[in-house]
């Protein structure tokens, strides 16, 4: 480790560093600073195609792409050079359009339109497309990719163990049993539902001045279609235009993603939840590795880490995206600043999840299942049959069958023995009479295992 990452405040430029390096040049400030750069040149650009504003001469496709050169290529350094103009403005979307116009200043053709950069624009025009620019960019190629690969790990899980029984506990007690397959498959019925939703949600953007009335650009270009063209240029961007909106736009999709995001967490926390206790059951067992120390103390302990740090980081990204929810699709009249800071939060949301994801995926793949467990427990478990045998007498009408069945279980163990003598004395017709006494534990498990295939 650096002494940068040792003396990192946040964990994730600390410890977990690595594990998000994928979302760094998406959500840092220099994240930010590249999408501030390619709005403003997109709508340089914008200006320039647009035959009403007569004193800005179209570009040549050459200058088009020196001006796009600019977002593309964006550096560090460059970034530095853009806080530095800050240190002097204390407004970093205005240090953009100084950057902006010391780039274009010695270029020939673009030099006459160094006062079209940021024309018309309130600091927000720039910020909220740039700022679903980067949710675009984590959420398609990085995010999505990575519930897809939780998702097809426990669909694989799902398949390979679909006709593995296993009692349920419902209220912690013992129930019908299930298989471990179709457990697992619950959950990936449950992530493929709220992965759909994260993918659904329509990152919006406006470009309508300071109030959302595009009043200083009617002013400057009355014949100009200014809605058409705000309209046209977000959605080039590849963002749902907003039309309404006071000057910032209302972040409702972001409160949107957040909390779809925060659904498939939850999801992910109950799972982290059932396995550990399936661990501490003795369902799995954890594959060792070379070298790795369960407890400082006591040598023999293999601790369950994978899916208690999973649980703790999502718990962690769950809280801020609970906030975003909350806070940013308010603003105080026109507009107020307090979204301004917690925007910056954005990636540290995402950043834990992005931690937890790959913790509960190295977790699962330490799993193996012990069979001779889950089979002693159903072994131990008669009284689950309870719900068939009456449910069967119920079919053939025999007096009182949920209530010689409680009177039988309840609050009682029962052995093999004594639940086929209980069968052995029905009056039932002889087929249901033979398939109820065939019946084991773990033979009952319905069509648990045709539902884990199907997932």
């Amino acid at each position: 480790m650096s002494h940068a990452t040792l003396l990192a405040l946040s964990p994730l430029d600390g410890r977990y560093a690595g594990k998000v390096d994928a979302l760094r040049p998406v959500f840092s400030e220099y994240g930010l600073i590249k999408a501030r750069v390619c709005v403003e040149v997109e709508w340089l650009i914008a200006l320039a195609d647009e035959p009403g504003i007569v004193e800005l001469q179209a570009f040549s496709e050459a200058a088009k792409q020196r001006l796009r050169a600019l977002a593309a290529d964006f550096s560090p350094e460059q970034a530095e050079e853009v806080k530095k103009i800050e240190r002097t403005t204390n407004h970093d979307v205005k240090a953009v359009e100084y950057f902006l116009k010391k780039q274009i200043d010695s270029d020939a053709e673009l030099r006459g339109a160094l006062e079209f950069v940021h024309f018309a624009c309130t600091s927000e025009d720039i910020n909220n497309l740039s700022y679903s620019l980067m949710l675009e960019e984590a959420r398609n190629r990085t995010l999505l990719p990575a519930l897809d690969g939780l998702i097809g790990d426990l669909r694989a899980l799902s398949h390979q163990h679909a006709a593995m029984p296993m009692l349920s506990r419902t209220h912690g007690q013992t129930a019908s049993p299930t298989t471990l397959g179709k457990e697992l498959a619950n959950v990936v019925a449950r992530l493929e539902r709220q992965r759909a939703q994260i993918a659904s949600v329509r990152l919006s953007g406006k470009i309508n001045g300071a109030v959302g009335n595009y009043n200083a650009h009617v002013v400057a270009y009355p014949g100009v279609d200014w809605p058409t063209l705000a309209q046209d240029f977000v959605q080039g961007l590849g963002l749902h235009f907003n039309a309404y909106t006071t000057q910032i736009e209302p972040h409702d999709c972001v409160a949107e993603i957040g909390d779809a995001m925060r659904r498939a967490n939850t999801i992910l926390i109950d799972l982290c939840r059932d396995i550990w206790g399936y661990i501490s059951l003795g369902y799995f067992r954890q594959r060792l590795k070379e070298g790795e120390v369960g407890s400082s103390t006591m040598p023999h302990k293999v601790n369950p880490i994978d899916f208690e740090n999973a649980e703790g980081n999502l718990g962690l990204a769950n809280a801020l995206f609970e906030h975003l929810s909350a806070k940013l699709p308010i603003s105080r009249w026109q507009r107020d600043l307090t979204d301004s800071t917690v925007l910056r939060a954005l990636g540290t949301g995402f950043g834990h999840s992005l931690v937890a994801f790959d913790s509960l995926a190295k977790g699962l793949g330490k799993l193996t299942v012990a069979p001779e467990k889950l089979q002693a427990d159903l072994d131990a478990a008669w009284e689950v049959l309870a719900e068939p045998v009456q449910t069967v007498m119920r079919r053939h009408g025999l007096p009182n069958p949920y209530e010689q069945l409680k009177a039988l279980t309840r609050g009682q163990g029962i052995d093999e023995a004594a639940m086929r003598q209980f069968i052995a004395g029905l009056d039932l017709p002889d087929d249901a009479k033979q398939r109820l006494i065939a019946l084991t534990p773990a033979g009952y498990t319905g069509l648990a295992e045709r539902l884990a295939r199907e997932i």
